[in-house]
């Protein structure tokens, strides 16, 4: 156990060129920045599945570029990770696109709003790594272009334990350090919810993962992951009325690697609904069916014991 913890958790996030990877272990409140990525054991999405997926190009005062997820959730509003925004001055954002070269919208705005929790300066891993981009006009909505539907706020201490769910972005389909290569196309993969009781078997000691974190793990692929590049984007499910709803926001990973059964974390934005309305004026809360999605918490419960035991056969490596 004492290895897995020193494994630790990483950005799943972008960096420009010229950043350099820490080979030594690293625990949640010290770690490095990545060049960006996308999801891993994923299949291409086709045009209009995943309309509220969008692309984050961030750029920094000394003029460095770099690249998060993100998701549309009114026509004036983008949510994304925290961290995406942190040390960054102005942000261009891409909609209604499979392919980065294609997008329908490109929309470019200076305006950020990192939630009072996240501590900009010392940015690393923290729990409330969300944050919004205000536009200063109007995206238009189309079969490629909509907002995505955020969980509600008697969603927000739900156990998705054996749910699945859907993570998709633009990045990696390996490990930076594997050599993967980024990609100009949108991909998904399944992913199964995690219990935080067994995400915390498998980071120990952790001060980040609480009740506004929610894990996913592999579905049915060990590879299954999302990867460097990927934060700040979309994890959803379908909920009970048969309509996709974002549970999650990317926040962050293991160092043990995208390809490794590590789970990656999220931030539940149930939990947010009241600064949502602060900042922008607007309600998202709903009012969700009292039937929660359906669960395979019993093979859930299987597997932890399973990754648990996993964990602790975990050695810590340079990379």
């Amino acid at each position: 156990m004492a290895a897995a913890y020193l494994l630790g958790l990483f950005f799943i996030f972008g960096l420009a060129q010229g950043g350099v990877f820490n080979p030594e272990p690293a625990v949640i409140e010290d770690l490095p920045d990545f060049q960006s990525s996308r999801i891993v054991a994923g299949w291409p999405a086709v045009e209009g599945q995943i309309p509220y997926q969008g692309s984050l190009r961030m750029v920094n005062n000394a003029g460095g570029v770099s690249s998060c997820g993100c998701s549309l959730i009114h026509n004036k509003w983008v949510l994304t990770a925290a961290h995406c925004l942190a040390n960054r001055i102005t942000f261009v954002v891409r909609f209604g696109l499979t392919n980065l070269t294609r997008p329908e919208v490109i929309v470019e705005s200076p305006n950020k709003y990192i939630h009072p929790e996240y501590d900009e300066i010392r940015a690393g891993v923290q729990t409330a790594d969300l944050a919004l981009v205000g536009l200063e006009q109007e995206i238009s909505y189309s079969n490629n272009v909509q907002p995505s539907r955020l969980m509600s706020s008697d969603q927000k201490n739900f156990n998705f334990a054996g749910v699945r769910m859907i993570v998709s972005g633009f990045g990696r389909t390996d490990d930076l350090w594997n050599g993967g290569a980024a990609s100009e196309i949108l991909l998904w993969t399944l992913q199964r919810g995690v219990s935080n009781e067994e995400c915390l078997s498998w980071y120990p000691g952790s001060q980040v993962i609480k009740d506004e974190t929610i894990c996913a793990g592999y579905y049915d692929n060990p590879s299954q992951s999302s990867c460097q590049g990927d934060s700040g984007g979309p994890l959803t499910i379908e909920d009970a009325d048969g309509k996709r709803t974002q549970v999650g926001i990317v926040s962050f990973g293991s160092n043990a690697g995208c390809n490794s059964p590590w789970p990656s974390g999220y931030v539940r934005p149930g939990h947010y609904h009241d600064w949502f309305t602060e900042v922008t004026g607007i309600d998202f809360d709903w009012i969700s069916n009292e039937n929660k999605p359906d669960s395979e918490e019993d093979s859930s419960s299987a597997e932890s014991d399973e990754s648990s035991e996993e964990a602790q056969k975990v050695h810590v490596v340079n990379y």
